[in-house]
C-alpha cells in the first residue's frame, strides 16, 4: 500500500489566500474555530475607507470562501474573524487582520496594515537558476540594505534596495570575489516591536515577520513603493534574475518559527485573530509555550500551520525562482504536539520530498531555545545544517586558545578537534549525508564582525538599550593585547593574520562555507555582537577600505579560486580507509617532521602543527591533491615536508603569513624545510 499523505498536504488546505479568475477572485481562509469571517474590501487610495464587506461561508475542513468580481489586482482587504470565548481563543470580530497567504501588504501607519492583491506576471526572459553543484557552492551572508546603502557607484535612489543589490556594480564585487549564493537576511514583510521603537531603534535584521508570502516592501525603490505592491514584487524578481544572469543564487532567511504577533497581549495582526489556539503553541490555559524566545512559536503540529509554511515555499521558489532558503530556528518547525523535536516531522519530511521545491537548497538554523532544541547534525537527508560546532571549534584554536596560551605558557588543546573540523566534520554529520551536510561559518550576521572577533575580548552593546544585557557573553574572541581600536602596529599586524587564518581555514575546510558581508574586507560593529536594532553606519557596510583591507579582499578572491580549482578541498563524500570512495578525498596527517601523526601527537595539547594532505577520487575531474600545513603557536616552527608515494614536488599556492597573496607559485621538494613565524597556514598543490 502506499503511504498515506501527511494531512498537512490535504486538499482541504489547497488554494488559500486570493486565486484569481475570469472577472472575479477567491479568497480561502482557513479557521477551525470560527464562528464568522467577513472580508473587507478597502479603496486603493484610502487604506481607512471600508467600501465593501462580504461574508465567507464555510466549505469543509475549516476553510471558509467567498467569491467576488471587486476582489481584483491594487485591491487592499483585510479579514475579520469571530469565534467562541475560551482560553487560548483570541478571536475579536472588531480587529482587521492581515490575510496569511497575502502576497502584498500595505502600510498607511505603524500597526495600521493592509492585504492587497498582486499580479504575479513576469517575464525572466529566459534567464534560469544557475543550479550550483554544493560542493562548489560559497555562501555570502548579507543584509540586503547594510550591503549596498554606501555603494558609491550605486544611484543614490537605488541605494538599501532590491534594485541595488541587482545593480552591475553589486554584482560586480560579488563576482570578483567568487561567491556563488548570496544568502540574505529576511525579506520577508516585517514590523519593528514596540519595545524597539519606544527606545528610538528598529528591528534592522527583520526577524518579526508580519507575512510569508509578500516582500517587504521598505525594501524596494520609492518609485516602486508609490507603484504599488506588484511593482515591489517585480522589484524583486528583477533582483533575483539580474543575479541569476550572472550565476549567482539567492538565498532567503526564512523565519517561520515565531511572528511579529510576540507573547500574548501583543499586536493581533493576523494569525492570532483568526485561530490563535490553532496556530500557536499553547498550555491548555492559553499560556504560550514559547521555544524561540520571541513571545510565540508557530504550532507546525496544526496541519494548517504545517501547510502556511510548505506554501510560502513554494510561492517563493516557483514564483519568485528562489534557491534555496536557511531555516531561522529550524528546530521549533520539528516540534510534534508534544513539543519534542522530531528529525522525521511532516514538515521537515514535506520541504525535502515536496517536487516544487526539488533542487532547492534546504539549511537549517539548527537549534532553539526550548526543551532539547539543540539538534545539530541530528536533521535527516535532504537537510544542510549550520555548523555551530565548527565555528567554536576554529574559533577556539585561532583565537581563545592562543590567548590561554599567552596567560599560561601553555596551550589548552592539541590539533585533533580542530583537524575533524577541517575534514568536514564526521563526528557530527552521518556518513550516509556526509561534508555538504554541515554549512561552515567563523561569524554570521549574529555575533562579532570578523575584525571585531579579533580585536575585542567582551562585547560592547550599551547602545541597543538593554544595558548590555544582550548578545552572547561567550565569544571566543581574543583582542590581541588591546580592548578595540589602536595604533599598535603590532597588534594590528597579528590581528590581520588572525583574520587571514580564520578566513584560510574556512574556505578550505570540506563542507560548504559562509561568508558573512563585509568580513572579506574588515568590517566593524564597534564591539557590539547584537546589531540587530541598529539601522546605520554602524551596521551599513562601508565601501572605502584603506590598504590592508584590499590586501584582506585579495585573499579571500584568492582562497575561493583555489577552493573552486582544487576538488580535493570539496568533496562530496567521507572518504573509507578501506576502499576507494567517488567524490571522496583520502586523507593522510602528518606531524611537523614529515612523519605520519601518532596517536600520542593527536593527543599532545603541545602539539599545534599539522600537516593534512588529500587527494580527490572525483567522478567528473581531474584527480587533484593539496597539503596544508596548520601551525597553531606563536611561535616559530621548522615543518619537513612528507615523503608521499607519486607527489614528486609540492606547489606552494597560498599563505596566511602573506600581507597579500603572492603571485608566484614557488616550488617545494619532499623533505624541504618550509618556516612558519608563528600561527598560519600554508597551502601546497601535490604534483
Amino acid at each position: 500500500m502506499p503511504d498515506t499523505p501527511p494531512l498537512l498536504l490535504s486538499p482541504h488546505l489547497d488554494d488559500l489566500g486570493v486565486t484569481l479568475g475570469e472577472g472575479a477572485a477567491t479568497l480561502r481562509v482557513w479557521s477551525e474555530r470560527a464562528t464568522s469571517v467577513t472580508l473587507v474590501l478597502f479603496d486603493e487610495e484610502d487604506l481607512d475607507w471600508i467600501i465593501d464587506e462580504l461574508e465567507l461561508e464555510p466549505v469543509g475542513g475549516g476553510v471558509w470562501s467567498v467569491t467576488t468580481p471587486r476582489l481584483r489586482v491594487g485591491t487592499p482587504y483585510a479579514v475579520r474573524v469571530d469565534g467562541p470565548t475560551r482560553a487560548g481563543s483570541t478571536f475579536n470580530a472588531a480587529t482587521l487582520l492581515l490575510d496569511p497567504y497575502g502576497r502584498g501588504i500595505v502600510s498607511g501607519r505603524i500597526g495600521d496594515v493592509r492585504s492587497v492583491v498582486v499580479d504575479d506576471a513576469f517575464d525572466w526572459e529566459g534567464v534560469e537558476r544557475p543550479q550550483v553543484p554544493l560542493d562548489r557552492t560559497v555562501v555570502y551572508e548579507a543584509h540586503l540594505k547594510g550591503l549596498t546603502k554606501r555603494h558609491p557607484d550605486i544611484p543614490p535612489a537605488l541605494h538599501g534596495t532590491y534594485a541595488g543589490l541587482g545593480h552591475p556594480a553589486m554584482i560586480a564585487h560579488l563576482t570578483r570575489l567568487g561567491v556563488t549564493a548570496v544568502e540574505l537576511l529576511p525579506i520577508h514583510a516585517f514590523e519593528t516591536e514596540p519595545r524597539l521603537l519606544h527606545l528610538g531603534l528598529t528591528n534592522y535584521w527583520g526577524y518579526n515577520t508580519l507575512g510569508f508570502f509578500a516582500p517587504h516592501a521598505d525594501y524596494a525603490t520609492a518609485a516602486a513603493r508609490t507603484a504599488g505592491a506588484t511593482a515591489v514584487l517585480r522589484e524583486v524578481k528583477q533582483m533575483v534574475k539580474a543575479l541569476h544572469a550572472a550565476g549567482i543564487e539567492v538565498i532567503l532567511d526564512v523565519v517561520y518559527n515565531h511572528t511579529s504577533e510576540l507573547e500574548l497581549g501583543g499586536p493581533r495582526s493576523s494569525l492570532r485573530g483568526i485561530d490563535n489556539r490553532a496556530y500557536y503553541r499553547q498550555h491548555d490555559d492559553g499560556a504560550y509555550i514559547d521555544v524561540t524566545g520571541c513571545g510565540n512559536s508557530v504550532n507546525t503540529a496544526t496541519p494548517a500551520a504545517a501547510r502556511l509554511v510548505l506554501d510560502s515555499l513554494r510561492y517563493w521558489a516557483q514564483e519568485l525562482h528562489i534557491d534555496g532558503f536557511r531555516f531561522d530556528l529550524a528546530a521549533t518547525l520539528g516540534r510534534d504536539a508534544g513539543h519534542g523535536f522530531d528529525p522525521q516531522h511532516p514538515l521537515l519530511r514535506a520541504i525535502v520530498d515536496d517536487p516544487a521545491l526539488a533542487g532547492v537548497k534546504k539549511i537549517a538554523e539548527p537549534w532553539d531555545v526550548g526543551m532539547g532544541g539543540w539538534q545539530t547534525g541530528n536533521f535527516g537527508d535532504g537537510w544542510h545544517e549550520w555548523n555551530d560546532r565548527y565555528r567554536d571549534r576554529v574559533r577556539n584554536f585561532w583565537l581563545s586558545d592562543v590567548d590561554y596560551a599567552r596567560r599560561a605558557s601553555h596551550s589548552p588543546a592539541g590539533i585533533g578537534g580542530f583537524a575533524t573540523r577541517l575534514a568536514g566534520s564526521s563526528n557530527t554529520f552521518s556518513t550516509e549525508r556526509g561534508p555538504l551536510a554541515g554549512i561552515n561559518f567563523v561569524t554570521a550576521h549574529d555575533g562579532f564582525t570578523l575584525r571585531d572577533l579579533v580585536s575585542y575580548d567582551v562585547k560592547h552593546n550599551m547602545g541597543n538599550g538593554e544595558h548590555g544585557r544582550d548578545g552572547a557573553d561567550t565569544n571566543r574572541s581574543f583582542n590581541h593585547g588591546v580592548e578595540g581600536p589602536t595604533d599598535d602596529e603590532r597588534i594590528l599586524a597579528r590581528r590581520r593574520k588572525a583574520m587571514r587564518n580564520l578566513l584560510g581555514t574556512l574556505l578550505l575546510s570540506a563542507g560548504v562555507p559562509m561568508i558573512t558581508a563585509g568580513d572579506e574586507f574588515g568590517r566593524t560593529q564597534r564591539g557590539n555582537n547584537n546589531a540587530y536594532c541598529h539601522d546605520s553606519a554602524l551596521t551599513w557596510a562601508s565601501w572605502e577600505h584603506a590598504p590592508w583591507q584590499r590586501d584582506l579582499q585579495a585573499h579571500v578572491e584568492r582562497l575561493i579560486a583555489l577552493r573552486r580549482d582544487n576538488p580535493a578541498l570539496r568533496p562530496a563524500r567521507f572518504a573509507h580507509a578501506a576502499q576507494d570512495v567517488p567524490s571522496a578525498s583520502a586523507i593522510d596527517w602528518y606531524d611537523r617532521h614529515g612523519h605520519t601523526m601518532t596517536i600520542e601527537r593527536w593527543n599532545d595539547a603541545a602539539n599545534r602543527t599539522l600537516q593534512y594532505a588529500a587527494r580527490s577520487t572525483p567522478e567528473s575531474e581531474d584527480a587533484n591533491g593539496v597539503l596544508l600545513i596548520v601551525h597553531g603557536n606563536e611561535t616559530h616552527v621548522d615543518v619537513r615536508l612528507p615523503e608521499i608515494a607519486g607527489v614528486s614536488r609540492f606547489v606552494s599556492l597560498w599563505s596566511s603569513v602573506d600581507e597579500r597573496p603572492a603571485t608566484d607559485e614557488t616550488t617545494y621538494a619532499p623533505g624541504e624545510i618550509v618556516s612558519i613565524p608563528d600561527t598560519g597556514m600554508h597551502l601546497f598543490r601535490m604534483e
